[in-house]
């Protein structure tokens, strides 16, 4: 069993699939505009706290 019922060669059937769909290069793309758009997210979040700490 992997993860939540799905073995390691569903995931990586569907992980090709994607790959083929999409491509590697938009794949690049997706993940460094996910990754940023974390960082800014965690970023508003923690100054928002430190906003509520000053007050």
């Amino acid at each position: 069993m992997g993860f939540g019922g799905i073995s390691i060669w569903q995931l990586l059937i569907i992980l090709v699939v994607v790959l083929l769909i999409f491509g590697s290069g938009k794949l690049k793309s997706l993940g460094s505009d996910l990754g940023s758009s974390i960082k800014g997210f965690k970023k508003a979040v923690k100054e928002e706290d430190s906003k509520e700490k000053e007050d």
